[in-house]
């Protein structure tokens, strides 16, 4: 169970009830429950952004006074501006959700400069051709990340050295811009991390029960319904690669080394914030 002095107001009252509801069904179910429902309440920026995405390109008019591409901006600032209001973030998650904002948009200025993608047109609320609401969706996964650790009370059991992480970090974050330049080194980062995670074990706490897996594993799932996010992202036409231009397909599943090295990113500056804990003695 995650420790109740981290928790906002009311996830200590959702906690609360969960205590009472969820001994009265058999062990297995009940651990199933309450994962499903952490994982959804951590999800839950990213969640409300996607179906903004999607109702807007259902039912958006073409021809509203004020574009899609604004009127998305100014959905995701008011989901944000609620989440705040209502105490549903605290107050680590809203710095590490500012950073990723602002690492997010930087990357997306720059490649959409050399067009690797291109977002749809339209609208005033942008910087250069990267309309803003696209800094939410990064600020999404930094949501997502900041809230599953502390929800399920993240621990770490050889966790590598955090200078070491920060470094290959930075590498991944500098590449992103320079392989258009010079060589890629992407798979020599996966490598990397791979290298330096691989004997990492996470460890974290469901409802009765804390389970462990390995950081890598975790890092291929999130990458994963990442890159689900993506094509529901590019099906509904706010943004496309070129090679979507004649006609939308999936995204390459090579597309999941961008996103693996994105966790890696992403893990990192969570980890600036609040450092890894070592586990406790749980049982499994």
């Amino acid at each position: 169970m995650a420790d109740r002095r981290e928790l906002t107001r009311l996830e200590a009252v959702l906690d609360a009830f969960a205590d009472r509801l969820l001994p009265r069904v058999p062990d297995g179910i009940r651990e199933f429950l309450a994962f499903g429902i952490k994982q959804a309440w951590a999800c839950l920026f990213g969640a409300l952004m996607l179906a903004a995405i999607i109702a807007t390109s259902w039912f958006y008019p073409d021809d509203a006074a004020v574009a899609r591409n604004d009127f998305l901006v100014i959905l995701a600032v008011l989901i944000q501006i609620g989440m705040l209001a209502a105490r549903l973030e605290t107050g680590r998650e809203v710095i590490v959700i500012i950073v990723f904002h602002i690492v997010g948009t930087g990357m997306e200025i720059f490649k959409t400069a050399v067009g690797s993608w291109d977002y749809a047109p339209g609208g005033v609320l942008h910087i250069g051709a990267v309309p803003l609401f696209t800094g939410f969706m990064y600020a999404a996964v930094g949501s997502y990340i900041v809230r599953v650790y502390r929800l399920f009370d993240l621990r770490f059991s050889h966790y590598p050295p955090r200078w070491l992480t920060v470094i290959i970090a930075a590498a991944i974050y500098i590449n992103f811009f320079t392989h258009h330049f010079i060589v890629d080194v992407r798979l020599l980062l996966v490598a990397a991390t791979v290298v330096v995670f691989f004997r990492c074990r996470m460890y974290f706490s469901v409802h009765r029960r804390t389970l462990r897996m390995p950081v890598l594993l975790a890092f291929v799932l999130v990458a994963f319904f990442i890159w689900v996010a993506e094509n529901i992202g590019t099906a509904a036409g706010v943004w496309l690669y070129p090679s979507q231009d004649e006609g939308w397909h999936l995204v390459p599943l090579t597309k999941l080394v961008a996103w693996f090295l994105l966790m890696m990113i992403s893990v990192v500056l969570v980890t600036i914030v609040d450092r890894p804990k070592p586990p406790d003695t749980y049982t499994y």
